[in-house]
């Protein structure tokens, strides 16, 4: 039977075939190359300024391009990138056949969290060239990425309490058998005090970091790092990603790893979407996670249109027709109206209600009426003895408000889940990446997540547009970029300044992130 025959490995080629003519011309490989070839690395922060002794270093290109082939190919580990460019074709391509070790794959991940930002904000920069961002219809959520921190090595001051208490124990019995022990045994006891008072002195060197630090927890293998709930009661000790991202394509514009719950996270990232944007007007949509007065404040004092999902009523009166909701208030005159028609009245005075050792603070409210001793449903609507009490925050009329844009906007609240859940559905369930790769702290988390984010905008870019279209637009880019600089740094052609405008000014101070204008001369240099 006659089979396919391969080639004899030994043999010489009389026609031998380059590197570049082993890949495909529409090989996304390109793309990487000509996206980072488009860039000016200097301007976003890496590092180009090497002393001339000793041993070159390696161009901050050429790692960043390897770390986005990578990314999207599922390969994040510094050792597994420094096997690939001794085995891939692909990375060999990339990288011209260099051949970086693991430590200096890893250095340049661990002291480039910023700049990798900035690569990010350039794919975001790309999108919106090609009107792929709509910035009418945002989404925001978060998603818990897996810390490298064991629980057993998270402590909270319950869990130190627990384990001085249980040494304290141990060293009583130790102490209460050591003066009944002789000789060896009595070694041998001595031996197991001694072990357990280290580790008491190490709970409490512990306990002293932990109020030091202000917070509630602490790691020990990444500092930084938080247990939180992931999932119904089943905790993680984990970064929380917060992550806003555009209805039309979903494609993340900003992203920001911290360790702390939802509640406080939704009016910064407005902020920064609304600099992102350079605009006000559009309309961001988070879940019941994000629902806090000051939060709410901030988005809406911005001029933002947020529709935060209304978390359920923490308590309920004995009857549900008497929850505070369907008490009127009276803003003019500052009083409710309760169900059965009578006035509840404020003696004007705000009270600090604290809300954690560690949380600030609210101003509230009370509203009362005398009626109540008399009421006929009062068994219905309170049992307390002094009668119904209704507490204002000084925010109430924020989430009055907030409540009203969410009846008013059913339909549009249901795409949340499908905008935001879409990437983190590619990045946790297809590519893996439900953990942080890097330890000791947010700084270094943010430059592993800026990498997945980097990669999925390309590939939501790449699956958008396709590759050639994509690739041919990059290498313009590539070419007009350095000529264009030059022409600007030159000051010396009239027409560019007349041309450009007001953009002039920006592009000459700011020239490596704003890009935008690139398609308003693109049709000027295209026979250049």
């Amino acid at each position: 039977m006659k089979f396919i025959q391969g080639q004899n490995r030994e043999q010489l080629q009389l026609f031998p075939v380059s590197i570049d003519q082993a890949l495909d011309s529409t090989n996304e490989t390109r793309v990487i190359d000509a996206f980072i070839n488009s860039l000016s690395l200097k301007d976003y922060g890496f590092r180009m300024d090497f002393i001339d002794n000793g041993r070159p270093a390696y161009h901050p290109a050429d790692l960043l391009k390897l770390y986005i082939y990578g990314y999207m190919n599922h390969i994040r580990s510094s050792r597994d990138l420094e096997r690939e460019c001794k085995r891939n074709i692909e990375v060999m391509w990339l990288m011209k056949c260099l051949q970086p070790d693991h430590n200096t794959i890893s250095n340049f991940r661990r002291d480039n969290p910023v700049s990798i930002k900035k690569v990010f904000r350039a794919t975001v920069q790309l999108a919106k060239h090609f009107d792929l961002i709509g910035g009418k219809l945002l989404a925001g959520d978060s998603t818990k990425l897996r810390a490298q921190n064991s629980k057993k090595n998270n402590y909270n001051q319950s869990k130190i309490d627990r384990h001085v208490e249980y040494i304290d124990r141990k060293l009583e019995e130790y102490n209460q058998l050591l003066s009944q022990q002789d000789g060896d045994k009595k070694e041998a006891v001595q031996a197991e005090i001694s072990k357990h008072t280290e580790r008491r002195e190490n709970y409490k060197k512990l306990e002293q970091q932990l109020h030091e630090s202000k917070t509630e927890q602490i790691s020990t293998s990444d500092p930084e790092s938080r247990q939180m709930i992931v999932r119904n009661n089943i905790t993680e000790v984990a970064y929380n990603v917060q992550t806003t991202v555009d209805s039309k394509h979903n494609i993340p514009i900003d992203y920001k790893v911290t360790n702390n719950n939802d509640s406080k996270a939704m009016g910064d990232m407005v902020k920064r979407t609304a600099t992102i944007l350079k605009e006000t007007d559009f309309t961001i949509l988070y879940d019941k996670g994000y629902h806090t007065g000051s939060e709410l404040k901030t988005a809406q004092e911005l001029g933002v249109t947020p529709i935060v999902a209304i978390p359920e009523i923490s308590s309920h009166a004995p009857d549900t027709a008497y929850d505070v909701v369907n008490f009127i208030y009276v803003k003019p005159k500052d009083f409710y109206i309760c169900p059965q028609g009578h006035e509840l009245h404020s003696n004007g005075k705000w009270y600090d209600r604290n809300r954690g050792k560690y949380r600030d603070s609210v101003k509230m409210k009370q509203y009362k009426t005398s009626q109540c001793k008399t009421c006929p449903v009062r068994k219905k609507c309170t049992t307390n003895k002094d009668g119904r009490v209704i507490e204002r925050s000084e925010y109430a009329e924020n989430v009055a408000l907030n409540r009203k844009y969410v009846e008013a906007n059913p339909e549009l609240y249901k795409k949340r889940q499908a905008i935001v859940e879409h990437p983190y559905g590619t990045i946790k369930r297809q590519w893996g990446y439900n953990y942080i790769i890097t330890k000791k702290g947010k700084l270094r988390a943010s430059a592993d997540v800026g990498f997945i984010f980097v990669a999925y905008n390309l590939r939501r870019l790449i699956n958008i547009l396709g590759i050639e279209v994509f690739l041919t637009y990059l290498k313009k880019l590539a070419l007009i970029f350095p000529i264009l600089l030059t022409i600007i740094k030159s000051k010396t052609s009239d027409f560019w300044k007349i041309f450009f405008q007001d953009e002039y000014s920006h592009v000459k101070n700011n020239i490596a992130l704003n890009r935008s204008i690139f398609s308003q001369i693109s049709v000027s240099l295209s026979g250049f």
